[in-house]
């Protein structure tokens, strides 16, 4: 829920009365669970970055071709952002403003590299077209993934995986549809 206001106010612009009316409860019963505002913001980035993270060490992240591996953190981070949506909409926000926020950049940063490697390693293979550049690629990628959080509406019918093929279709297959065979 904090992480719904921050969206709505803006970190600086929400106090802790804005967040204790929209949770229904008093500030005493929020300070009774910690100990500031940077605490809720921290805990939501921590959240959203924890689960990115979660992505790359699962097994499909870890074994196979860089592309599979690629393909996996990509529909990963989807489902993700689907469903921490007002986190990671909060992560992708941030501007290094304070130590909370700083702290989520360098791990944004830190994810990254992840996924350049990712692409580095898919061109080292062959898998990846060698004619682009790895760190381009990775923010090309994530940059479609992290403009969901602009248009996705949970209860418009599409779901996470159906977002997660399409996008996934379109950066290792393209838009352009593939000649006929004769």
């Amino acid at each position: 829920m904090a992480a719904r206001v921050f969206n709505e106010r803006g970190y600086d612009g929400t106090s802790m009365e804005d967040l204790a009316r929209a949770l229904g409860v008093t500030k005493s019963a929020i300070y009774h669970h910690v100990s500031s505002k940077t605490e809720l913001l921290r805990r939501s980035l921590d959240l959203a970055m924890d689960a990115l993270f979660a992505v790359t060490r699962e097994e499909a992240s870890v074994t196979g071709p860089a592309v599979d591996r690629l393909d996996h953190v990509l529909r990963g981070s989807v489902r993700v952002l689907v469903e921490l949506l007002p986190h990671v909409t909060l992560l992708l926000r941030v501007r290094g403003n304070t130590e909370v926020e700083k702290h989520a950049l360098e791990r944004r940063r830190e994810f990254d590299h992840l996924v350049a490697d990712l692409v580095r390693e898919g061109i080292v293979a062959g898998d990846i077209r060698d004619d682009v550049d790895p760190a381009v690629a990775a923010r090309l990628l994530f940059g479609m993934v992290n403009s969901i959080v602009e248009w996705y509406k949970p209860d418009r019918g599409l779901s996470a995986e159906e977002v997660a093929d399409t996008l996934a279709t379109i950066a290792f297959q393209g838009l352009r549809r593939p000649p006929h065979a004769s």
